[in-house]
């Protein structure tokens, strides 16, 4: 049985959680990527929370470092060939173990570390064969709101959403 109250760290994956999974260059090779804002507002919403968040990610772009940075994601891991060892890393120098882990990922690239955490997820356009292997398959797509609806499960399954919520909201009222 998934224990959702275990959960003390949530990783992501960028590429096609994130974002769509499209990676475009204009004519100056430059790297652009479209992030969601209803993402945006879910990672918010998550930081009123003790639930820490974690990037993982295997390839390396300033825009997601841009993107992290406006978030407030300090935990940001690039060019990361080996996600389960970085992972154990990340969750030793955290004191954490497995159990207290959710991962939104969207290929067999994250796969070696969703089967080792306790709540294991893939956006709505994953391909079949992933969504087969995880607990939860987001209605969302990637950079369309999953990882948004990923953090309210988390949040709405702990019966915290509505006391965030309400943090969140009394937060902008005092800006």
């Amino acid at each position: 049985m998934k224990d959702f109250n275990k959960i003390k760290l949530l990783i992501l994956d960028c590429d096609g959680v994130l974002t769509d999974g499209k990676v475009i260059y204009d004519s100056n090779q430059n790297e652009l990527k479209n992030f969601s804002a209803k993402d945006g507002i879910g990672i918010k919403l998550l930081s009123f929370s003790e639930i820490k968040i974690a990037i993982i990610t295997g390839r390396e772009s300033e825009m997601l470092s841009k993107r992290c940075e406006d978030l407030g994601i300090t935990m940001l891991f690039q060019k990361i060939r080996n996600k389960i060892k970085k992972t154990k890393e990340l969750i030793n120098g955290l004191h954490l173990n497995w159990e207290n882990v959710a991962y939104l990922g969207d290929d067999w690239n994250d796969y070696p570390v969703m089967e080792k955490c306790q709540i294991s997820a893939v956006p709505n356009d994953a391909f079949d064969d992933i969504k087969n292997k995880v607990d939860i398959i987001t209605k969302r797509k990637g950079g369309e709101g999953a990882v948004r609806e990923f953090i309210e499960i988390i949040l709405k399954k702990q019966g915290i959403y509505e006391e965030i919520v309400e943090k969140f909201i009394s937060n902008l009222k005092n800006l």
